[in-house]
């Protein structure tokens, strides 16, 4: 298995689209484990409610919004433009939050 360095404030902000071209939203928060070797990273949170978990409860409490968004396991995302990253799957494929 070939391994990739990726600098996160890379991928933080990116848009991210499906395979139809659709938008999905950005990329606004990046879920990793700790393992033996480093960190690793597991999933990807794309849209508000990923903004709201970078920030902490307490920003969703001052706003008082409901967020949408989505939850992209790391085999579920095509980096290999990391410019404008893509979904390898379709939109129904992915967790909702």
């Amino acid at each position: 298995m070939k391994t990739t360095d990726v600098r996160l404030e890379d991928l933080i902000g990116r848009e991210v689209h499906a395979a139809n071209n659709r938008r999905v939203g950005r990329i606004e928060e990046v879920r990793a484990e700790t393992t033996a070797g480093g960190c690793v990273v597991t999933a990807f949170v794309i849209g508000v409610a990923g903004l709201f978990e970078r920030l902490g409860l307490g920003a969703r409490l001052i706003v008082g919004a409901r967020a949408g968004g989505h939850v992209a396991r790391w085999d579920q995302m095509d980096l290999s433009d990391l410019e404008h990253p893509r979904l390898k799957c379709g939109l129904e494929e992915l967790a909702a939050i």
